[in-house]
């Protein structure tokens, strides 16, 4: 039986030409190895599955070869080619920083590092996940990877850069490695399947790559595990089977729904889903891409953001046509809100529901949308202005909102105020100074104005311990103190105007009188002091104590 090699060792990269989505990183040290101008130290920084390890052994083996070509690579001809293919270099040393950590780690590390070549031109040594290394192993190997020997370089590789001590970075020539793009993986699972005499949809490929979530190697082993399901060919319907992928064709159903205003059809496509067994937050987070390609679709200058294949490409197109930006925009609002809300929500069925109910009210065709009217409204009053107290008529008969005046509407003299019993509308009453006042009509309407101040309670509270002395003819003098006066300034023009509208007297004064404070009273504040305050306001209190020789505990 011949043995099987998994597509992520068979079709790794062995030389720069052949890595895929990280030209920048191999065009300079291509130029490096060219213009023989090598550091002694680098880093490659990146996610998994980028090719940090891949480019580190193809630098390894370019700088040794005895017989580069034009385009600055491999001849994979030469003694030191041979070996390193054959994996019998001695020029190369790799180090597992993740299981050799230690300090005894890096010292043996750096007695071999005095041994020079056998064959080629350097020693290159590779310590992958160098962010393990213990502070200690990183203090140890400082020097070394400062002032290493001339033949030596150190190429550090690690998924964790801010891990890494400063004093590290700075030796070394720092490579950040890009995720790899969604048609680059694309294109190399093509050539993979065409090797592979696989025959594989275009689409099935997109959906892989976007599985991978940039990186090549995962790329081809999601390739190989749908390969051992589905044989030599490979659908999209196999893909997203296989892959635990939701099909787009659920995303375009919904956002046809939302804007159709269709709630019943929404809940039952979500049950669906829930049915085959994906998460609501997995379907929450795809219902958000599917939104965010629509806006990347609605104009021609971010169509290229849009990571789908050519079939796939065309439906956006047709879908982003029939959506307003606005419905767009506020649809993601929406799932972003649903996002952050999910994990603490603790129905999170329903929190999806009324999420989707939200996106399908959005739409202009919704039974519960909002009619902006206003406009209208302002339209129809510029032509006709008999329809509009026809319509502000019909619209009190419908509320019948029933609400006691402020002071506030109170102050413009031409305010309407609604009658609870008819809706219609009638003029507050003008002013006049034949109305004759009385003490007990003063306190009647002092009595109304407490009321109406019971929304700002910092008045409030001064005005129930005032009390308002009538002063004939036509004065009313309130006492207070310098502090309640001060604080009194800001509504004295309200309370006046209310009085003289409820009085019906516009030459109606209202007096502030500053009370004098001699002393200060004693406050009460212990148990002790309210004892005393007790006996001296009730004798007999006192007398009962002394009888029954009673004391304070």
């Amino acid at each position: 039986m011949e043995n099987f090699i998994v597509s992520a060792r068979k079709y790794r990269p062995s030389s720069f030409d052949l890595v895929v989505g990280q030209q920048n990183i191999t065009t300079t040290l291509k130029n490096a190895i060219h213009t023989k101008h090598l550091a002694h130290a680098y880093l490659f920084s990146g996610s998994r599955g980028v090719g940090k390890t891949t480019c580190a052994r193809i630098f390894a083996k370019t700088i040794n070869c005895q017989n580069l070509n034009a385009e600055i690579e491999a001849c994979n001809e030469c003694e030191s080619c041979k070996a390193f293919n054959e994996n019998r270099s001695y020029n190369i040393h790799e180090l597992d920083a993740a299981s050799n950590n230690s300090v005894e780690d890096i010292r043996s590390l750096i007695d071999k590092v005095r041994i020079p070549p056998q064959i080629g031109t350097h020693s290159v040594y590779i310590i992958d996940e160098v962010h393990m290394l213990s502070s200690s192993a990183f203090n140890a190997f400082l020097k070394t990877l400062e002032e290493p020997p001339k033949h030596a370089i150190f190429i550090l590789a690690t998924t964790e850069k801010h891990k890494i001590l400063p004093t590290i970075l700075s030796r070394c020539q720092i490579f950040d490695f890009n995720r790899i793009k969604v048609e680059d993986i694309a294109g190399q699972l093509s050539y993979v399947a065409t090797r592979e005499s696989i025959n594989a949809e275009p689409e099935a490929l997109h959906i892989i790559a976007q599985k991978a979530n940039g990186g090549m190697r995962d790329a081809l082993s999601f390739f190989d595990q749908i390969v051992s399901f589905s044989g030599k060919k490979i659908t999209y319907q196999q893909a997203i089977d296989n892959l635990n992928v939701l099909d787009y064709t659920y995303y375009f159903r919904l956002t046809d729904a939302f804007l159709n205003a269709k709630i019943s059809e929404c809940l039952l496509i979500f049950n669906e889903i829930l049915n085959k067994g994906f998460d609501g937050h997995h379907f929450i987070n795809g219902l958000s891409s599917h939104f965010r390609d629509l806006m990347v679709c609605t104009d021609a200058i971010t169509l290229e953001l849009l990571e789908v294949g050519a079939s796939l490409r065309e439906r956006y197109k047709v879908q982003a046509a029939s959506c307003s930006p606005a419905f767009i925009f506020q649809s993601l609002a929406l799932l972003n809100t649903c996002d952050i809300a999910y994990k603490n929500s603790q129905n999170q069925r329903l929190l999806v529901e009324m999420t989707l109910l939200q996106l399908c009210n959005l739409s202009p065709n919704s039974p519960f949308a909002v009619v902006q009217a206003v406009p209208q409204q302002t339209a129809t009053a510029q032509t006709n202005p008999a329809a509009i107290n026809s319509q502000s008529t019909a619209n009190t008969e419908k509320k019948k909102i029933i609400s006691s005046p402020r002071i506030s509407d109170i102050l413009n003299k031409n305010a309407s105020v609604p009658k609870p019993d008819n809706g219609e509308k009638v003029q507050a009453p003008q002013t006049t100074d034949e109305h004759t006042i009385t003490a007990e009509l003063v306190n009647e309407k002092w009595q109304e104005l407490l009321e109406n101040m019971q929304q700002r309670p910092r008045f409030a509270a001064i005005l129930n311990n005032a009390t308002p002395v009538f002063m004939e003819p036509d004065s009313i003098s309130i006492n207070m103190t310098k502090i309640q006066q001060d604080s009194m300034v800001e509504i004295r023009d309200e309370i006046i105007t209310f009085l003289r509208t409820k009085l019906r007297n516009k030459n109606l004064q209202l007096h502030f009188n500053v009370i004098e404070q001699t002393g200060e009273k004693k406050k009460i504040y212990t148990a002790q002091d309210k004892l005393n305050y007790l006996l001296s306001q009730n004798q007999n209190l006192n007398d009962l104590r002394q009888k029954f020789n009673l004391d304070f505990n």
